[in-house]
């Protein structure tokens, strides 16, 4: 007998209503890759921010040693992925357990074409923040205005 589970039905409601409005040329109400598999497991909640040069995502990731995290970077895809690892003790009772532990992935679309050769990724305080500067295509060009 299958069990019914909240959060996988939650999960397929979500991607049907992406899929209908990629049918009208859109990308989804919010973009797949910043909700897709929420529902079934935590991830490392995600802000993805920029100005003319750069693009920035801070990722939290409180409690996961830099060590344990990768990053790659495809074209105008990031991925992220890392372990947290909790130190079982058997003398402890949980009482109450939130903080997740085990693998993730984040994959992350981003609005456009990065430099994958010069991405820079720093770990402080628990916030991976990650620079992507814009590819060269991307960014904006002043145009000067000739009188004529």
């Amino acid at each position: 007998m299958a069990t019914w589970n909240v959060y996988r039905e939650m999960e397929n409601l979500r991607r049907e209503i992406d899929d209908a409005f990629r049918g009208f040329g859109g990308r989804g109400l919010f973009g797949p890759s910043f909700h897709a598999g929420r529902g079934l497991r935590r991830q490392p909640a995600m802000n993805l921010y920029g100005d003319a040069e750069n693009l920035y995502v801070e990722v939290l990731v409180p409690g996961i040693a830099p060590d344990k995290l990768d990053l790659t970077v495809q074209e105008n895809v990031l991925t992220v992925s890392g372990e947290r690892t909790v130190v079982e003790d058997k003398e402890r009772t949980w009482h109450r357990r939130e903080r997740d532990n085990g693998k993730f992935v984040r994959t992350l679309e981003l609005p456009v074409d990065v430099d994958g050769d010069h991405v820079k990724a720093i770990c402080k305080n628990g916030l991976l923040t990650i620079t992507l500067p814009k590819a060269a295509a991307a960014r904006p060009r002043k145009i000067s205005v000739d009188v004529g």
